[in-house]
């Protein structure tokens, strides 16, 4: 495998993401590089089509600079990671290690020591609830559950800041010890800061815990919104 002095990591992003790319550009530190291909996904977000991502995800794992060396891979939606659950690592192949958007979240929550949380997806209640269930499943309390009700995640991806806030606030409960905003189409990277203002407690992102987890793991020092990225030590072992 070819490799030069630049840290390089590879995305699987879904064709119709309006989000992922623009947040990577806010938290992929200097001296990094981020590869990204993408794979057909037909809306609605449905379980069954979130599962028809899982026979594309190994070839566009291989179309990823071919022949250079990764030291990670992300996939781009936190949904199809649920729906395919512990299957995925193995569709993926071993192109290099994987990070996932509910792995990310897992390793954050564990982080920052959450085991209650409120969930809020710009999703229909049904893929709510498989995610919210997978997160339960994994040992995660989700004390409230909530939905803004989109089937189209170009829709979720033009959602207005200030929607996501309103939304954010609405979703919260007072057992819950952090906030977890599902989907990487989700623009919410850019109004975590103004969340936890107002919440007080931390707020986590699909997108925002996915390139933590990816660069933690790596033992990169990088910054970004929110409590997640305050200073601590390396947490690779997790």
């Amino acid at each position: 495998m070819r490799r030069d002095h630049i840290r390089r990591f590879g995305l699987i992003a879904l064709a119709t993401d309006l989000t992922i790319e623009g947040d990577a550009a806010r938290l992929m530190p200097p001296g990094t590089q981020l590869h990204v291909t993408r794979i057909i996904f037909e809306n609605p977000t449905t379980p069954e089509n979130l599962r028809r991502t899982g026979p594309r995800l190994r070839a566009a794992a291989e179309l990823i600079v071919p022949g250079v060396q990764l030291e990670g891979l992300l996939f781009g939606c936190t949904s199809a990671a649920a729906v395919l659950g512990d299957e995925i690592d193995a569709m993926v192949g071993n192109r290099a290690p994987l990070t996932t958007p509910v792995g990310a979240a897992m390793r954050a929550f564990r982080a920052l020591d959450v085991t209650r949380i409120s969930l809020l997806t710009p999703y229909m209640d049904e893929t709510t609830n498989l995610v919210a269930d997978h997160f339960v499943g994994l040992g995660i309390d989700v004390v409230a559950r909530s939905s803004m009700g989109h089937e189209d995640d170009r829709d979720m991806g033009m959602l207005s800041g200030d929607t996501v806030i309103a939304a954010a606030l609405e979703a919260d409960h007072p057992e819950a010890e952090a906030i977890f905003l599902s989907c990487t189409a989700l623009p919410a990277v850019p109004v975590i800061e103004r969340i936890e203002a107002h919440l007080g407690k931390p707020v986590l992102s699909s997108n925002q815990v996915l390139f933590w987890a990816m660069l933690d793991a790596a033992g990169i020092a990088s910054e970004g919104p929110g409590r997640l990225f305050a200073p601590r030590e390396f947490r690779a072992a997790l």
